[in-house]
């Protein structure tokens, strides 16, 4: 031992230790730079798993705000009030799919073909009207046209073709909802021991607001489109000229309720298209469909729910949806809400902690 010991002195340092502190401190800081950078290499390399494990938490808040509505009457277990609320989820789909399926998908085939004809009638409209518009500029118009409605009417076929997706949201959801303490205390025992109770309340706080958010967009979705249906209905019953596909003009404002800003433009753009193919009188009709519904959702249904807690700036949205919606699609522009209030949530209370600690750094200096 002794021999070897002598060895190791003659053979002097090791070519990888670095003697110097100043060069240790720079090789210390080049390493913690290349760190960060592999860290975000890999979340962009991962970020489509890691949206669909924020989904499955955005899902599973939905069920949390349920199970929590049905606390406050129902004194039985959680995972009880948690298979309640699947079965009224799943209840309510089967009712869907048997009872409108056929009717929706017959009016989804009929919507296209709506679209081209108005197109037509645009053209010759602004022909009459003096503009010179050639038919390859009807034909382009036509077909951005198409290209849109067909991405909408499509928006819940894509979600259903990505099976495998929408299946792993669910199943993550249910999981986390069925016992969301455990989930925090795992991620709660990778942090350092005095930063735990902040992990838990920044985490309170964050399931507070997306419940509260999430709540309102399905209050939202569920008025916009028992509104739009009832309103529409009514039309064919006062003048006995049925305004055209009803149902899916319905389903698709509720759904559309759920992004903010977007939504509303789009399904007041095919509601509108819809209508003014039955005649001028049934196109301001759906006009005022859509600014009655909107109305009702803006100075009703939210002050109601206090959406307003989340107060979010609504330009700053559109832009995370327009983020969100080029880099992940359909799946983003759903998420993009969610996940700007929770990056808000997360921002103030790190806001917070840095003036708690300033204020403990400002007392103990005081000689007071």
């Amino acid at each position: 031992m002794a021999q070897r010991d002598n060895d190791d002195r003659e053979m002097g340092a090791s070519p990888a230790s670095i003697t110097s502190p100043e060069l240790r401190f720079e090789a210390a800081r080049a390493l913690v730079w290349t760190i960060i950078v592999g860290l975000v290499i890999l979340a962009i390399y991962i970020s489509q798993s890691l949206l669909v494990i924020f989904g499955a938490m955005v899902f599973a808040s939905m069920i949390d705000g349920g199970a929590r509505l049905l606390g406050r009457w129902l004194p039985i277990a959680r995972p009880w009030r948690v298979t309640i609320v699947l079965a009224g989820g799943t209840g309510f789909l089967v009712w869907l799919s048997m009872y409108a399926g056929s009717q929706i998908s017959r009016e989804a085939a009929e919507l296209p073909e709506i679209v081209e004809q108005q197109a037509r009638e645009l053209f010759l409209w602004a022909r009459g009207q003096g503009f010179e518009i050639a038919l390859d500029d009807l034909k382009g118009m036509a077909g951005q046209a198409m290209d849109g409605v067909g991405t909408v009417t499509r928006a819940l076929g894509g979600l259903l073709g990505g099976l495998t997706t929408v299946v792993l949201i669910l199943i993550i959801g249910v999981y986390v909802a069925i016992e969301p303490r455990l989930y925090e205390r795992g991620v709660a025992w990778m942090l350092p021991r005095t930063r735990r109770e902040d992990f838990y309340l920044t985490a309170e706080r964050m399931g507070y607001t997306m419940r509260r958010l999430m709540f309102g967009r399905i209050v939202g979705m569920v008025v916009e489109g028992i509104f739009t249906y009832f309103m529409l209905m009514l039309y064919g019953v006062v003048t006995g000229d049925a305004i055209p596909m009803p149902a899916l003009l319905a389903i698709l404002t509720g759904l559309l309720a759920f992004i903010p800003n977007i939504g509303a433009v789009v399904s007041g753009v095919l509601m509108v298209l819809v209508g003014f193919s039955g005649g001028t009188e049934m196109g301001i009709y759906t006009i005022v469909v859509y600014f009655l519904v909107q109305n009702i959702d803006g100075y009703i249904v939210i002050p109601m729910i206090a959406k307003k807690t989340v107060d979010l700036a609504p330009a700053l949205v559109l832009g995370m949806q327009l983020i969100m919606g080029i880099l992940f699609g359909i799946l983003g522009l759903f998420l993009a809400d969610p996940l700007l209030a929770m990056i808000k949530v997360a921002l103030e209370r790190r806001s917070e902690q840095n003036a708690r600690d300033e204020a403990a750094v400002s007392g103990e200096s005081d000689p007071a």
